[in-house]
């Protein structure tokens, strides 16, 4: 049942009964956390578009002997340049710019991805939760009926003398407190549903209920095979791309080592003669390389760093891995336990302790706790599933993989 999800197309609204597919696609493509990724898209198409520009042009105006005294007073004396200017660029840096831009691309890309993933593990736990909350609410229904049922039953052995008035209170009681926990688990249904259905934008859910099977679970394959997987998952992907974004903007500091060369052309006019000629000038700047190697040095720095950080992410995804697979196969073989041994045990006590307290062998209270044992049982195995399904969930997250259905 519970299986991540391709980004494909969305409903135009949530169906009358939710289906985690259907919550995946909603969740994909109204969430506004995703709807980021196309500004910064944008973003990076305009910083592509100025980094691929050519060195820039300049007119310059430059006069001289203007405004002096004695024969260079006035402008009679002035001598008038203009010139266009420029500078070649050297050490590929237009090619180093745009390189940094192009897997700046790509690193949003994987963030996008990344987020995608975590968005579909939220809303996924937040389905399983409100699913085992409906599966708890149809529990407490049958509660109620068993204990309205319990009190008939009670009340017409207190007429028959054959029981006291003090166990038709308590079973009163009992009917009283199995309503107030039914309104209370009510309550928290309806919560996770709008918590549920915020999640594609609805201030309140447009579905009723949800449809899944709470004890569907999926194989998983051994610890070591899902590792092997970590490596190329979204979340360390994001650190593999990060990566190749520091190295392009090492690079471009390193280019920045090479001093570009300024060059000048005009023509200068003599206002004296009348006469013009051209002028030609070049410069580069010195020592470049030496005056760029503290950007040079933290750009690598930045580049190792990103590498560290994949490690321990990596390190610390393991960890969560293992923790997530044993807590999913201790919670798988309790509910084996409790669903074909525990629960038909406690049945058959139950529809014993119920025909013997009918004929007044045990009392009312040996019958309330046999209730109380299969009850008990029954909400713990509604825990256990949820927690197989929970983690079955986080283990589909880390590995960026659906589980196969058994």
């Amino acid at each position: 049942m519970l299986t991540f999800l391709s980004i494909c197309g969305a409903y135009a609204k949530a169906p009358e009964r939710l289906t985690l597919e259907s919550a995946a696609q909603l969740t994909l493509s109204r969430h506004p956390q995703l709807q980021v990724f196309q500004w910064r898209s944008q973003a990076l198409a305009g910083q592509r578009l100025t980094a691929s520009q050519s060195p820039s042009y300049e007119m310059g105006l430059e006069a001289e002997n203007v405004s002096g005294t004695g024969e260079y007073s006035g402008i009679d004396a002035a001598e008038l340049t203009l010139a266009l200017s420029s500078f070649i660029e050297l050490g590929d840096k237009r090619l180093a710019r745009t390189t940094v831009v192009d897997t700046s691309f790509a690193y949003v890309e994987a963030q996008k991805k990344a987020t995608a993933l975590d968005l579909l593990s939220e809303v996924t736990q937040t389905f399983i939760t409100t699913l085992s909350l409906q599966e708890k609410q149809l529990l407490a229904e049958n509660v109620i009926a068993l204990a309205q049922a319990t009190y008939q039953q009670v009340n017409q052995r207190v007429r028959q003398g054959a029981a006291s008035q003090a166990d038709a209170l308590r079973a009163k009681a009992a009917l009283a407190n199995a309503r107030l926990n039914a309104a209370e688990i009510a309550s928290r249904y309806n919560s996770s549903k709008v918590i549920l259905a915020s999640y594609w934008g609805e201030y309140q859910p447009t579905f009723a209920s949800l449809s899944g099977d709470l004890f569907a679970f999926n194989a998983v394959e051994p610890f070591e095979t899902l590792y092997q997987r970590l490596e190329t998952t979204p979340a360390i992907e994001v650190y593999a791309n990060e990566q190749r974004v520091r190295e392009a903007q090492w690079q471009l500091a390193r280019s920045q080592s090479s001093s570009d060369i300024r060059w000048q052309i005009g023509v200068k006019h003599f206002e004296v003669s009348g006469d013009n000629a051209l002028t030609l000038g070049f410069s580069m700047p010195l020592f470049a390389e030496q005056r760029n190697s503290g950007n040079v040095q933290a750009a690598n720095s930045a580049m190792n760093e990103v590498s560290a950080q994949k490690d321990a992410a990596l390190l610390a995804l393991r960890v969560r891995l293992f923790k997530a697979y044993s807590s999913r196969q201790q919670q798988f073989e309790a509910v084996a336990h409790l669903r074909d041994e525990i629960i038909p045990i406690l049945s058959e006590s139950l529809i014993h302790t119920e025909k013997a307290y009918g004929k007044g062998a045990y009392r009312y209270a040996d019958w309330v706790s046999a209730q109380q044992e299969l009850l008990d049982a029954r909400l713990a195995l509604i825990e256990a599933a949820t927690s197989v399904l929970l983690n079955q969930a986080l283990i589909e997250q880390l590995t960026a993989q659906a589980l196969q259905q058994r």
